[in-house]
């Protein structure tokens, strides 16, 4: 009975397991862990001279280093990078980059940084007066979206009245919402109507005070317009959702006065990517959060978002929500918003958006086993289901 066969060990969590399994002696295990988790990193634009002494140290390591052709003999200037090799490999080439010139010392800091992004679940909690709200492992959360618009593309209309509105909110937390995440403005990539400060506080506002009454779950709200997000968050609003990630004038600085957790969203006018998808979305992600803490808003209050649907084909949705772990990199907690997407109804051959749930489960529960933490949904009692069952899953610790 020998049954060879490969097994996933992507984490420290899983290769402790195995290794106990086998009986092995606790110290054994300690020293075996971090060889049994491979790990490939990317890097882009490294000198040809910090990439060749980078692959000597890690081939020394026992590591491996792929670069451009034309790296070794310095005819070219730049080059990307692949690296190899396990967690150890990495702690012991890593530890001499940082005694080596040309940019090295520094590289390896970033690398090490994106490995504890990979390796470590970005806990948060957030505490109001009034709510408060944990980021922990093994429990996604669920933010069920109130939509207060005649146009959006789901459920348009249906909402837009005080009572209505309030009622749909009540049922989501009944139905396991922890947030409630309220539009007043439709910010679908395609046939949206714009809508000035003024109506979308209009339409915000009383409905946002009565629901602030009668939930008990924080409310965020989703908006792109710095006064919209002042008022709102006077009003007692406990989160920023923003589309464009704080590069709209004046929204980095009304979070950070009232010290609000920002989602901070990837987003463009097109579908057009200078370099490759990821490195052009963490960019803009990155150039957000130096937005935020420049404005004075803490590293710990902020929510990735990929943006799904904003800004990208189907094509490239469909290779985002493939690479979404490479998001674990900056560290932040990850909130996917694919509900009843256009991609979705296109991989399905065409469904409309209110036939697409199941879908949207499949997508929910991919992102989950990528990283994500938190998910944006219209059917929250379908997907709390979803979230709770993969929940189950990746902890392994459910008892009957």
């Amino acid at each position: 009975m020998l049954n060879p066969r490969v097994v996933l060990i992507n984490n420290n969590e899983a290769a402790t397991r195995e290794l106990q399994q086998l009986g092995c002696d606790p110290q054994g295990i300690a020293i075996m862990a971090a060889k049994a988790i491979f790990k490939t990193v990317k890097i882009e634009g490294v000198s040809t001279k910090a990439a060749n002494l980078l692959k000597q140290t890690f081939l020394a390591k026992g590591g491996e280093v792929a670069v451009a052709r034309g790296t070794a003999d310095l005819s070219i200037e730049h080059t990307d990078v692949l690296i190899f090799a396990t967690l150890k490999q990495y702690r012991l080439a890593l530890n001499q980059l940082k005694q080596q010139p040309w940019g090295l010392p520094q590289l390896a800091e970033r690398i090490e940084n994106s490995l504890r992004g990979d390796a470590i679940f970005p806990m948060r909690h957030y505490e109001w007066h009034d709510r408060s709200l944990s980021i922990q492992p093994g429990r996604t959360l669920v933010m069920g979206i109130l939509n207060l618009t005649p146009d959006s593309f789901s459920d348009g209309g249906k909402y837009n009245q005080v009572e209505k509105a309030v009622q749909h909110a009540c049922e989501m937390v009944e139905l396991g919402a922890d947030i409630i995440d309220i539009g007043a403005e439709s910010t679908r990539p395609y046939g949206s109507q714009l809508v000035s400060e003024q109506e979308e506080m209009a339409r915000l506002l009383p409905i946002l005070d009565q629901v602030l009454a009668k939930v008990s779950v924080p409310v965020s709200v989703d908006t792109y317009k710095a006064s919209v997000a002042k008022a709102a968050l006077a009003a007692g609003a406990h989160i920023v959702n923003d589309i464009w990630g704080l590069h709209t004038p004046g929204m980095a600085e009304v979070a950070a006065a009232q010290r609000a957790p920002v989602i901070i969203m990837h987003n463009q006018v097109d579908s057009i990517y200078q370099h490759d998808i990821m490195s052009d979305m963490i960019t803009f992600l990155e150039e957000s959060i130096e937005i935020g803490i420049k404005a004075g808003i803490p590293f710990e209050n902020f929510i990735v978002d990929p943006g799904i649907g904003f800004g990208k084909t189907t094509v490239q949705n469909l290779e985002v929500m493939a690479r979404l772990g490479e998001l674990k990199s900056l560290g932040c907690p990850i909130l996917l918003a694919t509900s009843r997407k256009r991609f979705i109804g296109e991989a399905l051959g065409g469904l409309p958006p209110q036939e697409r749930v199941e879908g949207t489960g499949a997508t929910v529960a991919w992102g989950i086993m990528q990283g994500v933490q938190m998910v944006r949904v219209h059917d929250v009692k379908e997907i709390v289901r979803v979230t709770r069952m993969i929940d189950t899953l990746v902890r392994r610790d459910f008892h009957a």
